[in-house]
């Protein structure tokens, strides 16, 4: 198999992987690289104001885009969480710990601007399929 053929795109239908121009995740052989990943539902492109809710269905978005790709929650082994509001981010950690608790990834909180007001939270997961 070639190196070209092992690259695979994975889209939600989000206006934004269109209009921006990038791809939800990209498997790679037994690499799974999940794009930042925000509280939108993507079927509606509506967004909770509420960052818990937010978190929610980004975990949902990051768990079908894994799922499409051969992978799960499990095979997380890096994680970047971005949120503009330090104060956002411990109301999350339950849900987060649900999520990536038995993968335990090497992970990252950093303080940043995001690309819509409405964004309180966006996550970035690298996978390794086992």
């Amino acid at each position: 198999m070639s190196e070209a053929s092992k690259r695979r795109k994975i889209s939600q239908g989000s206006s934004f992987e269109k209009e921006i121009g990038y791809s939800r995740a990209i498997v790679d052989g037994n690499w799974v690289f999940v794009a930042g990943t925000t509280g939108y539902d993507y079927a509606t492109m509506t967004i909770s104001s509420d960052v818990v809710e937010q978190t929610k269905q980004t975990i949902a978005n990051i768990d079908a885009a894994l799922k499409e790709a051969g992978a799960s929650a499990n095979d997380i082994v890096r994680v970047r969480y971005l949120v503009p509001d330090p104060g956002d981010f411990e109301p999350c950690w339950p849900v987060l710990r649900e999520y990536f608790g038995e993968a335990a990834p090497a992970a990252t909180m950093m303080v940043v601007g995001l690309a819509d007001s409405q964004m309180k939270i966006e996550i970035e997961v690298t996978a390794l399929k086992s």
